[in-house]
């Protein structure tokens, strides 16, 4: 198993795993299988190739089993936060220490820029495995927001986290 940034190169098998994310917990991603669906694949290209954005893949066996990005702020105000977003293992690899690699290297990232004082993430509430991986990762909760996500006719609360880099 290794951990790299993915490039132009990676953007079918981020698109495929994105999308197995999005079909398979929909609960837990703001975006829709089907809208992301839609996107060409200039869109996925230019999200792994951005200036605000870094996506770290996990290979395992020479395949893409495993997701995470950070969003860094452009506003001058704001410099010194990152987001973690999309982040996802598929099955085949869970429970093997996969999504705690991926973080300590989102992390190790985020340690690389400069000025970035403090990495923030949201998590489903009752996604029980991913808040305690975070909270093992050194996250705090400082909050929620209710009724984040719709799905279908069901509202998902997001909590919010945090550390100090």
């Amino acid at each position: 198993m290794w951990i790299e940034r993915l490039d132009a190169s990676h953007a079918l098998d981020y698109r495929a795993l994105m999308l197995e994310a999005y079909d398979l917990h929909p609960q837990a991603f703001t975006s829709s299988v089907r809208e992301r669906a839609a996107m060409p694949l200039g869109w996925w290209e230019s999200r792994l190739t951005g200036k605000l954005d870094v996506v770290l893949g996990a290979f395992e066996e020479g395949r893409l089993a495993g997701i995470v990005g950070l969003a860094f702020e452009p506003r001058e105000r704001a410099r010194h936060k990152v987001t973690l977003f999309g982040m996802y293992v598929t099955a085949k690899v869970r429970q093997r220490g996969l999504g705690y690699k991926l973080v300590q290297a989102a992390l190790a990232e985020a340690q690389n820029h400069a000025g970035v004082r403090l990495i923030q993430l949201t998590v489903t509430a009752g996604n029980d495995a991913a808040f305690n991986l975070y909270q093992r990762c050194g996250f705090v909760q400082f909050g929620l927001e209710p009724m984040a996500v719709r799905v279908g006719e069901d509202y998902f609360d997001k909590l919010h986290m945090w550390r100090e880099l």
